[in-house]
């Protein structure tokens, strides 16, 4: 029996019968050789962590554009945090945390340069459409790899496709993901403004603070206490009905006093015209896209509008700053003497 056949084993015998088991999964995108020593989970967990969409996370917008300190957090830190939360959770449930460290480490890799704003106008300009969950998806099954993808599971792609509110993982461990990724917004997104002094702890509505807690920690406790609560020995992942409208009526607040607000967004509106102006360059300058770039419109017949948002949305908050540079801001004239 091969290292990872006692996992799985230990898996079957020691996890919720509500938990998705290695084993049970679903399969690749194609097949492949197991490996002797991780489950298909953990190999997928792995092969996200290593891949270059991930590293670019610690470069892209969270809520605030390019802050000034160390300490606010990027796509990279609530990527991390959304880990923990769901492992936290999964460990506690007895659900698979490889499962739901896989989807955590992989449902933001389609977002954009500069957060939501920068998705907003590609979804604008793109005649499909871009819906970051969905390029994700993408990116995991064609970007990554020089085309190849990383032939994840069907399950750890079903939570990233479906990490948002909107739409339903498949699996308990997606569904974990899913509120997980609203706990730690809204618990570091507010740690966040009053470190940038947009508000302060007094500002929360008292309702809301004395259902979820008077500071961020104590608010982070009650949330993952509350999933773990009303989740245990039950095939679903929910919260209650009262902690679960005290989050939505925080995550209201977050939208009208910090993801709204002209002083952090300010700089959004700066933001969205370079988005818009790199779109409409490379609509003109297809040769100025990077080979293998082209070779998806030329040789797989992928529509020039997709393949534009492919590589505009896998860009840093910096590197886009240096394209806008390179195509519209004016460079010194030196006399060259000879």
């Amino acid at each position: 029996m091969t290292i990872r056949e006692t996992i799985e084993e230990m898996e079957a015998k020691t996890l919720s019968p509500y938990a998705t088991l290695s084993q049970n999964s679903r399969g690749r995108q194609y097949p492949e050789a197991q490996c002797d020593i991780r489950p298909l989970f953990q190999r997928d967990r792995d092969r996200i962590l290593h891949c270059k969409a991930f590293r670019r996370l610690k470069n892209k917008t969270q809520v605030f554009l390019d802050p000034q300190g160390d300490h606010y957090r990027t796509r990279l830190s609530h990527t991390l945090e959304v880990s923990q939360n769901a492992r936290t959770i999964a460990k506690a449930l007895r659900m698979n945390e490889d499962l739901v460290e896989a989807i955590a480490l992989g449902h933001d890799l389609g977002h954009t340069p500069f957060g939501h704003c920068g998705e907003l106008v590609l979804n604008q300009l793109c005649p499909t459409g871009f819906v970051h969950s969905e390029q994700s998806v993408r990116i995991v099954e064609k970007l990554e790899k020089d085309g190849r993808g990383l032939n994840l599971t069907w399950e750890v792609r079903d939570g990233i496709r479906n990490h948002q509110t909107d739409t339903t993982p498949a699996t308990p461990e997606g569904k974990i993901v899913r509120l997980s990724d609203k706990i730690a917004y809204v618990s570091s997104d507010i740690d966040d403004a009053i470190r940038a002094n947009l508000l302060s702890e007094d500002d929360i509505p008292i309702e809301i603070r004395k259902t979820l807690g008077f500071n961020v920690n104590d608010r982070l406790n009650r949330l993952i206490h509350d999933v773990i609560m009303n989740s245990m020995d039950s095939p679903d992942i929910a919260m209650s009905d009262e902690v679960y409208q005290a989050m939505q009526d925080l995550r209201h607040f977050l939208f009208d006093n910090v993801y709204r607000n002209p002083v952090a967004k300010g700089e959004e509106v700066k933001a969205k015209r370079m988005i818009a102006q790199l779109y409409e360059y490379y609509m003109e300058h297809i040769e100025d896209l990077p080979e293998k770039y082209r070779k998806m419109i030329d040789e797989e017949g992928e529509s020039p509008e997709r393949i534009i948002c492919d590589y505009i949305s896998g860009m840093t908050d910096q590197f886009a700053c240096m394209k806008f540079s390179e195509f519209f801001v004016p460079v010194s004239w030196q006399l060259r003497e000879y």
